[in-house]
């Protein structure tokens, strides 16, 4: 069980230097809007997977007027939630992304070759204001949510999702440079058999991974909504019925007149209906944020089945979306069930004051002041 004691954020975000130290492994984050908590969340997040939260360049969360910055972690890996270990027991996470994008990421003072290998080591999920996007926009942010979970708990998975991007890429640009000679098709040719070759093995462990995942989804909308409704998640693929060898063939001539690969993994969807009819069409406002939750706990229950550890959870300004019953209730299945370390945020200290003493449970509270300066409560 990974669970952080310390982040230091320079120059990050709305941050020029500040420290927090966590003491307890329910932690909230009090403050105005403005005052940094959701950037507090987001460097936690950076420390985990090597990136933002939000799709951004590292260069656009500097500080205004700054080229780079700095976030360091300390992090306890132990079989339970402990306060009481030695400091040899804490290792360093340290992020340094300089003017030009240039970034190093740092695990005990050894920097990694590939961001790529730090992936899973620190499994985290975070439920952010922005996630409705998840339910109402492309099929893209689907793509992202489903990639995000499985190259936390799969890394060959990774690695594949890595090399098949690279190979699109170049096959893509070809495509764009007026091929017709036969070099190009020789090249094409041998594109087409890379993306074949990784597609594959990335097809199944979505269409497996779904399988499991979408039943998930379903019972937890059920108990969230707290009734049954007509709601049904597919997976979409063109490998369901098609061979991408064959497609890709078929469609050169459509993906030379668009300039782009129209047939792959990469317009895979997670079709998402309301009665037979598209669910971000239908659904009521507390539908979709009934989905969105389900979609996100499932994803925290199926990390910590196969990672053996629960994920470190980041809720942000969930009070906002969710009515004070159903917080509760979230907070009772997050915070009591699988002992792993929550943080939470919300514009007013006395509403998370008063969950955490119905979850009966001892936690932090951090106020943050307009200016981001901290006031730590026990």
């Amino acid at each position: 069980m990974s669970h952080f004691t310390r982040l230091q954020l320079i120059q990050f975000r709305n941050y020029r230097q500040a420290a927090f130290d966590f003491k307890q492994r329910i932690i909230g984050i009090a403050g105005p809007n403005g005052s940094g908590k959701t950037n507090l969340l987001d460097g936690i997040y950076y420390l985990c997977l090597t990136r933002s939260y939000f799709s951004r360049p590292d260069s656009k969360n500097a500080l205004h007027g700054q080229t780079g910055f700095r976030l360091e972690g300390d992090v306890r890996i132990a079989p339970a939630f402990d306060l009481t270990g030695t400091d040899d027991e804490v290792s360093s996470i340290i992020c340094v992304v300089r003017p030009g994008d240039k970034k190093e990421f740092l695990f005990d003072q050894v920097a990694y070759e590939r961001f790529s290998e730090h992936m899973g080591r620190l499994p985290v999920v975070m439920i952010a204001p922005d996630d409705s996007t998840l339910i109402t926009g492309g099929s893209e942010e689907r793509r992202k949510f489903i990639d995000t979970i499985l190259s936390q708990t799969d890394r060959t998975y990774l690695q594949n999702l890595i090399q098949y991007n690279k190979v699109l890429q170049q096959r893509n640009a070809l495509l764009k440079s007026n091929p017709g000679s036969g070099q190009t098709d020789s090249l094409l040719s041998v594109l087409d058999q890379q993306l074949v070759h990784f597609a594959v093995p990335l097809f199944e462990t979505r269409k497996a991974f779904l399988a499991d995942f979408i039943p998930m989804v379903l019972e937890g909308y059920t108990n969230i909504a707290g009734k049954p409704e007509s709601v049904t998640l597919s997976y979409d693929s063109h490998l369901l019925t098609h061979d991408l060898a064959t497609l890709l063939k078929e469609t050169l001539q459509r993906d030379l007149t668009l300039q782009r690969t129209t047939r792959g993994i990469h317009r895979d969807e997670l079709t998402m209906q309301l009665e037979a009819l598209p669910f971000k069409s239908l659904a009521s406002q507390g539908q979709r944020k009934s989905l969105l939750f389900a979609l996100k706990l499932a994803s925290y229950y199926y990390i910590a089945a196969k990672k053996n550890t629960p994920p470190i959870l980041l809720l942000d300004d969930v009070f906002e979306k969710l009515d004070a019953d159903r917080m509760l209730n979230l907070l009772k299945q997050v915070a009591g069930g699988l002992q792993g370390q929550v943080f939470i945020t919300d514009t007013h200290s006395d509403r998370l004051q008063t969950a955490f003493e119905e979850l009966g449970q001892r936690c932090q509270l951090i106020e943050l002041t307009a200016d981001n300066e901290a006031v730590h409560k026990a």
